[in-house]
């Protein structure tokens, strides 16, 4: 499981959710970060209903840990109208312990190193649960 951070307020810009998905929304309402994957191999993200290298459908759901490296980090100045309001902010990519590599809001500073312990952590709005990193 992951921690929880709550944010009172409603998401600027709430995410699709198709019926792919929506596993992975629904475990992050739980605090669970979960992916696909094909069996015994290395999960994939965003979650798949196929293996896209050998569009084979049989897949499973596991979940992630949430730990991992800081790969990158950049802070926005100029954003998309849904975010303006916003700015600045910080995005960052997060290698999961997993191999999963993934771009999310990030939670800290743009000072903080590269290769730093992170965390994901389910992002509780009013009306939905996203996902953000930060670190440990």
């Amino acid at each position: 499981m992951i921690a929880t951070v709550v944010e009172d307020r409603e998401h600027p810009y709430p995410p699709v959710i198709t019926e792919v998905t929506r596993p992975f929304w629904d475990g992050l309402k739980q605090a669970r970060f979960l992916t696909t994957r094909t069996p015994g191999g290395t999960p994939v993200f965003p979650p798949r209903a196929f293996d896209k290298a050998t569009w084979s459908k049989d897949v499973e759901w596991v979940e992630l840990s949430g730990r991992g490296l800081l790969y990158s980090v950049t802070q926005i100045h100029a954003a998309p109208t849904a975010f303006a309001a916003e700015v600045p902010y910080c995005v960052a990519i997060v290698d999961l312990e997993e191999g999963v590599r993934l771009a999310t809001r990030f939670l800290g500073p743009v000072t903080t190193p590269l290769d730093s312990p992170v965390e994901l952590v389910a992002v509780q709005y009013r009306d939905l649960t996203t996902y953000a990193a930060r670190s440990v």
